[in-house]
Formats: C-alpha cells, sequence, structure tokens
C-alpha cells in the first residue's frame, strides 16, 4: 500500500532520531532564553515597565488577584487543549498527518529536555509575543504573527500555523483581559510539555495505512 510522504522543517535521519538529544536542546533551549531577555527587555521599555503586567488590562485588579485569576483560566485552556488534541488525532486525518509531522522532532528530546523546552519556549514566546507585542501592535497582529511563525515545512504547514494562531489569540485575550502574564506563561508550559510527550509516545497510522 503506498504510504503518504510526511516532513518537518526540522526532520533528520533516522539514525539520529533517538530519545535525548542534548545539542538540540541546548540550542532550542537558549534560543528561548535569548528571546525571553529580549522579550522581557522590550516590553518594559515599550510596553508599560512591568513586563508580566498588561499596561492597560480590561479588568481592574490587584495584581495577586489577577495573577490567580489568569493562572486558573490559563489551567483550565491547557486542559481543554490538552484534551481537544487528542480527540482530533484519534478522530482527523489533518490532525494525525500533522502528529507525524511534528513526531520525528519530539522524539530528539528526553524527559528532562522536554520539560526544559516546555518552560523556556513558554517564557520566551509570552514575554515577547504577549508582553511586548500585544500592547504595541494589538492583540490580533501579535496571534497572526505568532501563527505564521509557527509554520512546518509539509502539508500541515497551515493547520499547524492556523492551530497556534488560535491558541495564541487565546492567550492574548486572557493578558488583556486579566492584565496578568502568569496564565498564558503557565497553560502554554503545560500544553507545550504534555503535548510533546504525547507526540514522542503516541504512534499512529494515517486511514489509508491501517487498511
Amino acid at each position: 500500500m503506498r504510504r503518504t510522504r510526511v516532513s518537518f522543517a526540522l526532520r533528520q535521519p533516522e539514525a539520529v532520531l533517538r530519545p535525548g538529544d542534548p545539542r538540540l536542546a541546548l540550542g532550542l533551549a537558549s534560543a528561548y532564553g535569548v528571546l525571553a531577555i529580549v522579550g522581557g527587555a522590550l516590553a518594559f521599555y515599550f510596553a508599560g515597565g512591568r513586563p508580566l503586567l498588561h499596561p492597560e488590562p480590561w479588568l481592574t485588579l490587584p495584581p495577586l488577584a489577577a495573577g490567580a485569576l489568569s493562572v486558573a483560566v490559563g489551567v483550565a485552556f491547557a486542559f481543554a487543549i490538552v484534551v481537544m488534541t487528542r480527540i482530533t488525532v484519534a478522530r482527523y486525518e489533518w490532525a494525525r498527518l500533522l502528529h507525524l509531522e511534528l513526531q520525528p522532532v519530539a522524539r530528539r528530546f528526553g524527559t528532562r529536555e522536554t520539560l526544559l523546552i516546555a518552560a523556556l519556549s513558554s517564557l520566551g514566546e509570552e514575554l515577547f509575543f504577549r508582553a511586548f507585542l500585544t500592547p504595541t501592535i494589538g492583540i490580533i497582529g501579535s496571534s497572526l504573527l505568532f501563527g505564521f511563525l509557527h509554520q512546518v515545512k509539509g502539508q500541515s504547514r497551515w493547520v499547524w500555523a492556523g492551530w497556534a494562531t488560535l491558541v495564541g489569540l487565546f492567550f492574548a485575550l486572557l493578558f488583556r483581559g486579566t492584565g496578568s502574564l502568569l496564565g498564558p506563561i503557565v497553560a502554554h508550559a503545560l500544553i507545550n510539555a504534555t503535548n510533546l510527550t504525547f507526540l514522542k509516545n503516541h504512534e499512529i497510522r494515517l486511514a489509508h495505512e491501517a487498511r
């Protein structure tokens, strides 16, 4: 039976697709760390001087209450996204194809590397796209840019970009609504850690391969 080809921007020969690739993990962690520093500095100088707080939130709450509400909503959203990921992969071919295209890179990380990438990617991306860009170019602009930069090579290019845009839109709304970046950071980290682990460990087949 003919197999559908899948590809990914960082796809490598099978010999190096193994759990635990410290070099790749260190490189990504360093890049996200730099993004966090740059995003935090830009947010400090151009977006109100407090990177973890929106300068003009929709809700006027004390910082502690804003943080608690933001985290509570963010955790609930992360749970919904994780459940939705499982459902779509089980039911829809486009989700299974996306899973196959992302899986090779996810399998290059061991447990510690997965947690490190999840933590630093959430911190770096939230400080740059939400703390800096949301107050400066707006909710829609920052979300579209976030999604556009999440493209991958392959048939699922725009599926992944669209999915990232919607998730980024929710994070931007949560940040603007509560005034706290804590919820988006926590939710982003939970989603990345859980879904990277799911990608590593969950074997799937496309519909025509299972016949």
